[in-house]
């Protein structure tokens, strides 16, 4: 049986044809991934299924009928929910309030909602707690909140854009098991994501999708990632290893016995040490939650600590605000770009100036100089492939991963001291993921530091010098890169392992040995 048929759809937009004669189907009881390098065009078909845009040609068919969405509540109607790569969830209100917003007449908005949240949530694993304000929630529960609001509304398809974008190894297999018990009760999962190892382990099938267009579709069992990513952007899938070491003696960023407590008292981060060199990348790894905004807020001045000191190069810095930072060299990619990285409505060029008001070539001493920020922001679009049609054009069209390489081509452009990196790679393809690991390298190579904080394990133990894991607001483990497997990591994420990480040799055996000659040993 067919849950859902889009054929021959094709939508444009002033100066692209975002989607081309696409045509997809999906089984019910299946999970069907699609995959295509950023601004392939599959968010925007994602909205036509879900209402939010019509198409300017083509057919949707759901359970085998005919259907025209003039809007997101006609898709709900007819069994169809999203859940957006960033949320749609108002920070101020609790789950439960956020849940029923806009359903109201389902199961009201008191005792009978609070039932049924606790049913879907113990149905399917999800975890929610109701009266939580979903501003206190991390990126992995306020995920659980959106897909258990789809399903509060009776969505028998269910599409779910970047799902583990920022989730660990831990949460990934926690919601592919929440996935294989909406499979199992026939419901259909649309997956979109850019992990290709991930979608070839959860899907039964795959569309790839070329510059707006189908290309083909995959079979998991009889398909490896590398041939995938061929067919997604005609290359090879890149690896984040880094070959040579680059670190220095020269310290830049050291941060002493920080502690930051929340209004009750909890400790949110406690006795906070570590200290980057010049040429070095520090990669934090944890469990979404346990410190990893809080440290970010307390680096980039957000949050000031209760005790503790930073210091960046000689100066102490704990008390500066924010933009005497960022002046002084700090480089900011935040881990949520809609909410702390761009103006959605601004053009482009506006955005290039975020966090760099002060700095040329935005400013020519107290004013702005727009003329020069647009030239430059020129410069970024052409430096950082940021696929657009123009620098006037508003960030909110650009897909997901060319809105990441615009704010990395922005913090880059300043020539940062130290670079916070949060995330750089979330809901990136992997031609963008190549292209910003290079550019990282190569300033790490010019003597930048690094602290990189990832839930992508490879990307994390490719791209570190050194490694570190945090667990409830403490460094508790480090590891060495070189030698430390992604699943050993992800233990010690979970709290089973503190100190230092040691690799766990396994008997060597005519099956596991490895040539001298296999890529991984050359990238070590």
């Amino acid at each position: 049986m067919t849950a859902v048929e889009l054929a021959g759809i094709t939508k444009r937009f002033p100066g692209v044809v975002a989607n081309h004669d696409i045509h997809l189907t999906v089984r019910k009881g299946t999970v069907h991934a699609l995959v295509g390098e950023n601004g392939a065009g599959k968010s925007t078909l994602m909205k036509i299924l879900y209402g939010m845009q019509k198409p300017d040609e083509g057919t949707i068919a759901i359970d085998g009928e005919k259907v025209g969405f003039h809007s997101p509540a006609d898709a709900i109607a007819r069994g169809i929910g999203m859940v957006h790569q960033h949320f749609m969830l108002a920070d101020n209100l609790t789950v439960l309030e956020n849940v029923v917003l806009g359903s109201e007449k389902l199961y009201g908005i008191g005792a009978k909602a609070r039932r049924k949240i606790k049913e879907i949530s113990e149905r399917y694993g999800l975890g929610v707690r109701p009266d939580v304000l979903v501003e206190e929630l991390g990126v992995a529960a306020r995920q659980r909140v959106e897909i258990l609001k789809v399903l509060y509304r009776g969505a028998r398809t269910l599409i779910l854009d970047e799902p583990t974008a920022v989730l660990v190894p831990q949460e990934v297999d926690a919601l592919f098991d929440n996935l294989r018990e909406l499979k199992s009760e026939g419901l259909s999962v649309i997956f979109i994501s850019h992990k290709l190892g991930e979608v070839l382990s959860v899907a039964d099938d795959i569309t790839v999708i070329r510059r707006g267009t189908t290309v083909g579709t995959a079979v998991p069992a009889e398909t490896t990632p590398r041939q995938l990513a061929e067919m997604m952007v005609g290359s090879e899938l890149p690896t984040p290893e880094t070959a040579e070491s680059t670190v220095t003696e020269r310290p830049v960023i050291t941060v002493d016995k920080l502690r930051l407590a929340a209004p009750g008292g909890k400790a949110l981060l406690d006795d906070v040490t570590f200290t980057i060199h010049a040429g070095e990348v520090l990669g934090i790894a944890g469990v979404e939650g346990n410190g990893q905004t809080e440290l970010v807020d307390a680096l980039i001045g957000l949050r000031h600590a209760d005790s503790g000191t930073i210091r960046l190069g000689d100066e102490e810095i704990t008390s500066w605000a924010t933009r005497k930072r960022r002046e002084q060299g700090i480089g900011y990619i935040p881990e949520d770009r809609h909410r702390h990285g761009l103006l959605l409505e601004a053009p482009l060029w506006e955005n290039r100036i975020l966090g760099h008001v002060t700095e040329k070539p935005n400013a020519k001493g107290v004013w702005l100089d727009p003329k020069a920020a647009q030239q430059d922001t020129r410069r970024i679009v052409e430096t950082y492939d940021v696929r657009t049609p123009g620098i006037d054009v508003t960030a909110a069209s650009l897909s997901g991963g060319n809105q990441q390489k615009l704010i990395v081509g922005r913090e880059m452009s300043h020539k940062p001291r130290f670079l916070i990196a949060a995330h750089p790679t979330r809901g990136v393809d992997v031609g963008a993921q190549a292209a910003i690991w290079d550019h990282i390298r190569e300033a790490r190579r010019e003597g930048l530091a690094v602290l990189l904080i990832s839930a992508d394990l490879d990307e994390l133990i490719g791209l570190s010098d050194t490694l570190r894991v945090i667990y409830d607001g403490r460094l508790v483990a480090d590891a060495d890169p070189a030698t430390i497997t992604p699943e050993e990591l992800g233990s010690a994420m979970t709290g089973a392992a503190t100190g230092h990480l040691e690799h766990e040799e396994t008997p060597e055996t005519p099956e596991t040995r490895k040539s001298p000659e296999s890529p991984e040993d050359e990238a070590r």
